[in-house]
């Protein structure tokens, strides 16, 4: 254990001399934030963040929705078991929970102190020492200590989501200097994004957590250390926080003009319908709409005619990553990359669009879309330098043709994408026998599942195995319960399934979780498609370890194309936009963030007080 005497104490793998090697070599000066490329938007003196108004005044309950068939089950997001509620997060700041550093919202990644006043790194990056606040408490009065940030660090890493042993796998030894001071040693110095992501650390309490079950949900109310407590819990139907009044760093610049309402609570509805009547009855505050055809037609009345329920548009630069039927190379016939790229033909996308989503819809056509990070039409020539050495490893078409989603007219028939997909499934070993498409060795007909916990993508999805059957294919859909869905999802016990891999604006560490050889077979891994491809396994290398801001886009660029046209997914659609009903009652700060929608800065439009 950590004592008081403030004695150092090395955990791990490395031997006292060499952390006494890389200790006395390598120096740094303590900063206010870091920025993974480049310095930081706002300077050691900065008052508070561009988007907010450090003026907002306090108070008020915000009444938030939650559309989830089954509720939650667990008041921990840190652990793969259970459904943990609305507004607790796993990285990163939350409402019950502060990290070692916070993430800014208008650049692509910058971090600034939280329960960390002062970072330090070398300049090759292959340390970070974190300086914690020493005003830093816990809800109880408990103050925050180095021995907390590496209690947390090995409960998360070895008891945790195995998201956390993924993401920090490059740490190979930390240690506390003294009391408020804490150091990670990394690998080697070519992972540049690592001490940013070991600012995302949430610190938990040791006093707290030791004599807990961990790994086993939970809704015993734990201790946090953020700008709200939870005040209240009904087991699956609401959860209530309250702003704590004595929140140690609520006057710090990163919280300034943020976390303005007194409660924030958030209920359950069942049924996403159901959710849209409750916010015109006024059940509730606020409503992100994410189906296009709830936008165009729901959002109608008296009271949006009146100006009582405001319906708006804020665009945004967040990539939309990947949403799209996923397909799970781990089970036949989705091996075979040519069957994967003929069942692509039989999604009418075009027609989708418009007879059911309003033609409001792009089709998204990289992993990274809606940013600079996204590939298009033909490798340039820092691309082909990045991709060469792979050229007998990965399919032509990375190297001579652009990728292109399957298009048509959009009127309904879809039959000369049809008679391509059959052409490439004769050319993969198949045939049609009756009705049916089997394989021509075996004689096994193709027949799959497609795994869903939304009802809302019915609508999508029958047309998509209606063209099937058209082929002869047997698909059946298979809607159930989210608890259900996340369970067999994390064990990879599905066929196909539509899903949405999110981006950052400055991909790193997260992408081995997506696609690496190393998650393909790990339980709770996002690399739901099961890829294991030595060559995207060397991408992602080159990704963590890019020099410079020009060098990550082209590489990011190079390893979108080999996952592209590795057709693990039938890409779907994206928009630019955040599609917002509220209620007339609340203000927004002039500037809008690029990279959240930032309802935390919001408040009311006069001074309320909480009943």
């Amino acid at each position: 254990m950590l004592r008081r005497s403030f004695r150092a104490r090395v955990y791990h793998r490395y031997s006292f001399i060499l952390w006494l090697f890389i200790t006395q070599t390598a120096s740094a000066l303590p900063s206010h934030g870091l920025a993974m490329h480049g310095a930081p938007k706002y300077g050691p003196d900065f008052s508070h963040f561009e988007y907010v108004n450090p003026a907002a005044p306090k108070g008020g309950h915000l009444r938030l929705p939650a559309v989830r068939s089954s509720g939650f089950d667990s008041l921990n997001p840190f652990i793969i078991k259970g459904v943990p509620a609305a507004g607790l997060r796993r990285l990163g700041s939350s409402y019950l929970y502060d990290s070692l550093t916070v993430q800014s919202d208008d650049e692509a990644f910058s971090q600034y102190g939280l329960v960390a006043e002062t970072i330090e790194m070398p300049e090759d990056r292959s340390w970070v020492t974190f300086r914690l606040n020493p005003i830093a408490r816990f809800h109880d009065g408990h103050p925050i200590t180095a021995e907390d940030v590496i209690f947390t660090f090995e409960l998360l890493t070895q008891k945790g989501h195995p998201l956390y042993s993924t993401y920090y796998q490059d740490v190979v030894s930390y240690l506390a200097l003294d009391e408020h001071t804490v150091k990670f040693i990394f690998r080697s110095s070519e992972n540049k994004e690592l001490p940013l992501i070991m600012g995302q650390l949430p610190v938990l309490p040791k006093h707290y957590w030791q004599d807990r079950e961990f790994d086993k949900s939970s809704l015993d109310i734990p201790l946090g250390s953020g700008p709200y407590r939870i005040k209240s819990v009904n087991p699956g139907r609401s959860i209530v926080y309250e702003r704590d009044d004595s929140y140690w760093a609520k006057d710090l610049p990163v919280n300034k003009g943020r976390y303005n309402f007194d409660l924030i609570s958030y209920d359950y509805y069942r049924d996403a319908t159901v959710a849209l009547e409750a916010l015109k009855a006024g059940e509730y505050d606020i409503r992100i709409e994410n189906t296009a055809k709830s936008w165009a037609t729901g959002y109608q009345g008296e009271k949006f005619d009146q100006g009582e329920i405001i319906k708006v548009e804020i665009k945004h630069s967040i990539p939309s990553g990947m949403q799209g039927f996923i397909y799970n190379t781990r089970r036949w016939p989705f091996q075979d990359r040519k069957v994967r790229q003929a069942l692509a033909y039989a999604f009418d996308f075009e027609w989708t669009n418009k007879q059911i989503f309003y033609n409001t819809y792009t089709r998204t056509k990289s992993y990274f879309e809606n940013s600079e990070l996204a590939s298009s039409g033909l490798p340039d020539e820092h691309e082909m330098a990045i991709l060469a050495p792979f050229k007998n490893q990965v399919p032509e078409e990375v190297f001579t043709l652009s990728y292109l989603p399957p298009k048509t007219d959009g009127l309904g028939n879809n039959r000369q994408n049809l008679k391509q997909a059959f052409r490439l499934l004769e050319q993969a070993g198949w045939q049609v026998s009756g009705n049916q498409l089997v394989e021509t060795t075996s004689g096994r007909p193709m027949q799959f599942e497609i795994l869903l916990d939304l009802q809302e993508y019915q609508r999508m999805v029958l047309p998509f195995i209606q063209n099937l059957k058209r082929l002869g294919i047997e698909a059946r859909l298979r809607i159930v319960d989210p608890q259900q869905y996340v369970n067999r999802t994390n064990e990879f016990d599905f066929d196909m399934t539509i899903t949405s891999l999110r981006q950052s604006s400055s991909p790193g560490n997260e992408q081995r979780d997506f696609w690496h050889s190393s998650e393909a077979d790990r339980h709770g891994s996002r690399n739901l498609m099961g890829i294991k491809d030595p060559v995207v396994d060397e991408l992602i290398s080159l990704v963590i370890s890019a020099p410079n801001r020009e060098q990550l886009v082209y590489r990011t660029r190079a390893l979108d194309r080999v996952l592209l046209w590795g057709h693990y997914v039938i890409p779907h659609f994206h928009s630019q936009t955040f599609r917002i009903a509220y209620w007339n009652k609340f203000k927004r700060p002039e500037i809008s963030p690029k990279y959240n929608i930032g309802i935390d800065n919001w408040w009311f439009k006069q001074r309320m007080t909480t009943p």
